[in-house]
């Protein structure tokens, strides 16, 4: 009996666990869209794993690095106008593990001549207590 009480002790704290964790990713998430509706590229970034090895799949293909992922977004939306209102949907967020999550979703931007949209994937890895995009493929 003691066996059965911990293995169901056990399983309900990993669920615990693992849905504080989707809802971690979604708050970062949130903040993001919130930096990106007030032009605030940088604090869209913060979202981002702060690395040279982290890496941006867009429709030129990758790019490694934080700082190259920011220089693309100030070049391809350099003010509030070009960034618009993004709105994002997550799809699927999956907890594969203590340190590494999955994230499907779709992104939707409307600016004052035009609206863009699409898909994206998202490699979340835990780092120092935090949740940080260390992969981004975002079509």
């Amino acid at each position: 009996m003691k066996k059965l009480t911990f293995s169901f002790l056990f399983i309900l704290l990993v669920c615990v666990c693992r849905a504080q964790d989707k809802q971690a990713i979604a708050n970062l998430m949130y903040t993001q869209e919130k930096a990106w509706n007030r032009g605030d590229v940088e604090g869209f970034m913060q979202g981002y794993w702060k690395s040279d090895s982290l890496v941006f799949i867009g429709k030129t293909g990758p790019d490694y690095g934080w700082q190259t992922t920011l220089d693309h977004y100030k070049k391809r939306y350099p003010g509030k106008v070009a960034m618009g209102q993004l709105k994002f949907t997550l799809l699927q967020v999956k907890v594969l593990d203590a340190t590494n999550a999955f994230v499907l979703g779709k992104w939707h931007l409307k600016r004052i001549k035009d609206e863009l949209g699409g898909y994206y994937t998202l490699w979340f890895r835990k780092i120092n207590g935090e949740w940080k995009i260390v992969c981004d493929h975002t079509s």
